[in-house]
């Protein structure tokens, strides 16, 4: 059942690709590709199952369960409720980009049952992991940036991130109120989309194949995990507005963080929003020049930040080589920016987060202001 099902996955997965091309590859990308290789003809550093990943895994989930532990069965007062609820939703943020994101990308270990395992703790925190394979691995990383194709710039009416989405009135205003919605990310997530993924068979409205036999167990027992560490455990002990206000502010500020470190390095003024040529479903330039122009990286100097954010300030890096842990992403972007010089390919990033952030802020008042 599952070789049957994986058969078809990779089916559906050739059908849509089919849709849209991309011009062929160059001797960037076989270059660029040898050079990395290169880089892990040393010994002493290894693609996967590196020790530091072990090692943060095991302090991320320690932290999580023990801010919820504090929360739920010591917090009494305001005061301790509201930093535990904030901090914990910024260490699920980091469960999301520090294990599962490398899990989901088979870039955590050579092994494939341990990369699931990894992938599965976003089960944990109130997302699908199958479905999130669908919208972020092959819809966003095949076609980032691309309108109509990749999902994660695509908010609805509720705001313009591309030049190619329709302008409303009150996107005049979006540089201020999309802040706000950003908060709402995980609480829409946690009650919504994955439901209505999963109901509908379609990921916006492009097509996917629905979790069925394992797949399917994982997705409503990873629910049943997370509405009971969310509702029904501190339920047990608080009123439910305590409990109702408490997962607010975790949600809030776990929707917040995901949110504008996803769009640091895909809305901002330095990146590309391309199209395919008119009546050619092609995109001009090859696969590997495409990531990188539609990306930008932030803070590649600050460890602290790169640690919290399991190494996406290193976007082009990830988005190159998903399949490469994070932990090797601060030498890998050496290779690559070095290579990227030399062939003339745009190489972006923002020395701080904080100049990323303006920039952000600068792109949704151009795209909420300028057809």
């Amino acid at each position: 059942m599952q070789v049957n099902e994986s058969h078809q996955s990779m089916v559906l997965e050739k059908e849509t690709a089919k849709k849209l091309k991309f011009a062929k590859n160059s001797g960037f990308k076989t270059e660029l590709r040898r050079r990395v290789d290169e880089l892990f003809q040393d010994p002493s550093r290894k693609a996967r199952d590196c020790p530091q990943m072990y090692a943060k895994t095991i302090i991320l989930l320690l932290s999580f369960f023990g801010l919820y532990s504090l929360l739920v069965f010591v917090a009494q007062t305001w005061w301790q409720v509201i930093p535990l609820c904030i901090m914990l939703g910024v260490v699920t943020a980091g469960i999301g980009f520090g294990i599962q994101h490398d899990g989901a990308h088979h870039a955590y270990s050579d092994s494939l049952w341990v990369n699931k395992l990894m992938a599965m703790s976003l089960d944990l925190i109130g997302g699908s992991s199958y479905i999130w394979h669908w919208k972020h691995n092959f819809f966003h990383h095949t076609y980032t940036n691309i309108a109509g194709y990749d999902m994660d710039v695509d908010v609805g009416v509720f705001g313009r991130l591309s030049p190619s989405h329709p302008q409303l009135a009150f996107h005049h205003w979006q540089h201020y109120y999309l802040w706000l919605l950003y908060g709402l990310l995980a609480i829409k997530w946690h009650f919504y989309d994955d439901f209505h993924c999963l109901i509908t068979g379609k990921i916006g409205d492009r097509r996917y194949l629905r979790p069925k036999s394992s797949n399917l167990v994982i997705f409503f027992g990873g629910k049943l995990v997370f509405f009971s560490l969310a509702f029904a455990i501190p339920l047990q002990f608080h009123g439910l507005w305590q409990v109702l206000g408490s997962y607010g502010l975790v949600a809030v500020t776990l929707g917040v963080v995901l949110s504008v470190v996803f769009q640091l390095a895909h809305v901002v003024e330095e990146a590309d929003f391309p199209l395919p040529i008119a009546g050619a479903s092609l995109i001009e330039k090859e696969w590997a020049v495409h990531q990188i122009e539609t990306t930008v990286n932030f803070s590649r100097h600050n460890h602290l930040m790169t640690w919290l954010l399991g190494g996406l300030n290193f976007q082009v890096e990830h988005h190159l080589f998903p399949n490469i842990c994070h932990i090797n992403y601060p030498e890998l972007s050496k290779v690559v920016e070095k290579t990227c010089r030399e062939y003339g390919v745009k190489y972006n990033q923002h020395a701080s987060f904080w100049s990323g952030l303006l920039s952000h802020y600068r792109w949704l008042r151009k795209m909420g202001t300028t057809c």
